[in-house]
């Protein structure tokens, strides 16, 4: 077994997929993409917003932080 399958087992044996059917771990799986995506996606959105409405005044032309 190596490292990869190591990991994908101890994923199956945390989360109790070991014991679901193929589609529904198929099915769990999505889920939790689609969590994560919107996780990702609203992170990078509100990353975005602060760095507009708080570092870029405070940032120069050349990209120093100005006081």
């Amino acid at each position: 077994m190596n490292w990869f399958q190591r990991k994908i087992f101890l994923y199956n044996v945390t989360f109790g997929l070991y014991m679901l059917e193929w589609w529904e771990r198929y099915l769990f799986n999505i889920l939790i993409i689609v969590l994560l995506w919107f996780a990702f996606s609203n992170g990078s959105r509100s990353a975005t917003e602060f760095y507009r409405s708080h570092l870029r005044a405070k940032l120069g032309n050349n990209g120093n932080l100005t006081t």
